[in-house]
């Protein structure tokens, strides 16, 4: 793949006046969304904020992107009706988790998303790709009966879930992209392929901030995602801290963090992207904080966008994300008091070095670019088109899709092995 210059950031709008596409032709693209949480801002998590961010980037360069999600999100208007599937709502907002559904929930969503599925295959002539971010496996199981090439992208480690109705799927399959080489590496131990291609960030929207004194940490408040950890270090590094973002767990959050909190650490629930960006910008250094084998890291990347440095348990993909920037830093996991000393190190770095954010941010728009991936996303949809053209033209179904991997970048990460086609 050609590497293009990041286009957006030498203009003041948000997107280039003539976006390029790499698609031989604008397609028709239909983007199912996890269930349970609109596809909107405040963002609930960081993958409902890499979908969300994928369908404007796409619709962008001139594609026809049709959205299946919950209802509430952006992007909907203009689907047809059986896209906008049921939402959760938690009669007791005390019960709300991240990893559970109310009771009845499944009972009405799951038909509802089969609906949907029906819609894609009984108008499968006028649609090019399926693009699937669903974290329920019906999607993999019924690809092959859809008549549309399908590409699912791996947010999260194995789920049983995902894998069962995989293998149940009749050929031609999904073909799959992973959001690090760490994710396509535990997929690939259960024997599911998948190309690597990382998330990436609209640097437009996370600007270069002036940094600041306060450390930063942003995410979804879980268990998994530690949040108390980095009050402990903001504490041990002597800073006060801010947290952003949406509880997902009120027990942890309540027995975990809140007795944390005070006059040094502060919680000002979930912010909109501008607001958000405007706090990471003007803090001294973000911690992240990952309790699991973390897929990607977006609020790495997020944070150094902005030029802001970040100091991070290394865990699962993260290393991918960090990277070689002078602005990151790893400890192992857990070691509360090895990331405070970590922090104090970049945020004095950052306030002492003449154009130390500078460059932290330009290594983020070589590596981060929304603008380069989408182009890759494109090479990507025009390779299952033209395979599913060519075995239709044949007279019998695709074999099993293949996402033949690209060099090597910043972008693309290494490429993973092509999943073998069956014989003919």
């Amino acid at each position: 793949m050609t590497v293009v210059t990041d286009r957006a950031a030498a203009s003041s709008s948000p997107w280039p006046d003539e976006p390029v596409r790499t698609a031989e032709r604008p397609r028709r693209i239909v983007v199912v969304a996890p269930l349970r949480y609109p596809i909107a801002e405040p963002h609930a998590g960081g993958l409902e904020s890499s979908v969300w961010h994928q369908v404007r980037v796409l619709r962008a360069r001139g594609h026809e992107v049709l959205l299946c999600a919950v209802e509430g999100s952006d992007h909907l208007p203009g689907g047809p009706a059986e896209f906008s599937l049921p939402a959760v709502h938690w009669d007791d907002p005390a019960d709300a988790t991240d990893s559970t559904y109310p009771a009845g929930y499944l009972e009405t969503a799951l038909p509802a998303l089969h609906r949907a599925l029906d819609w894609i295959r009984d108008h499968a002539d006028e649609i090019d790709v399926v693009e699937n971010h669903s974290l329920s496996g019906h999607v993999l199981s019924r690809a092959g009966e859809l008549g549309v090439p399908v590409v699912s992208t791996l947010h999260t480690p194995t789920l049983p879930d995902l894998l069962e109705h995989h293998r149940a799927a009749v050929e031609p399959r999904s073909a799959f992209l992973a959001v690090s080489e760490h994710t396509a590496a535990v997929w690939r131990a259960e024997g599911v392929e998948a190309r690597v291609l990382p998330n990436a960030v609209d640097t437009d929207l996370w600007p270069l901030g002036p940094g600041g004194d306060d450390l930063v940490w942003s995410g979804r408040i879980v268990p998994e995602k530690g949040p108390h950890l980095a009050i402990q270090a903001a504490r041990l590094a002597g800073r006060r801290i801010v947290l952003a973002g949406r509880v997902g767990d009120v027990d942890y959050h309540e027995s975990m963090v809140v007795p944390l909190l005070g006059a040094d650490a502060e919680h000002v629930g979930p912010l909109r992207q501008p607001e958000l960006a405007d706090l990471v910008g003007r803090s001294a250094c973000a911690l992240v904080t990952p309790c699991w084998e973390e897929p990607f890291g977006l609020v790495i990347a997020e944070a150094l966008s902005t030029g802001t440095p970040v100091a991070s348990f290394a865990t699962g993909g993260v290393p991918e994300v960090v990277g070689s920037s002078i602005g990151a830093g790893l400890v192992p996991r857990d070691d509360v008091a090895g990331l405070a000393h970590l922090a104090a190190g970049l945020a004095d770095a950052a306030s002492t070095t003449p154009g130390f954010r500078r460059r932290v941010r330009a290594d983020a728009l070589a590596r981060f670019s929304l603008h380069r991936r989408a182009e890759v996303v494109e090479e990507v949809h025009e390779a299952l088109v033209a395979r599913h053209r060519a075995a239709s033209q044949r007279g019998r179904r695709p074999a099993r899709a293949v996402v033949s991997p690209a060099r090597p970048s910043a972008t693309t990460g290494p490429p993973a092995p092509a999943v073998p086609e069956p014989a003919a």
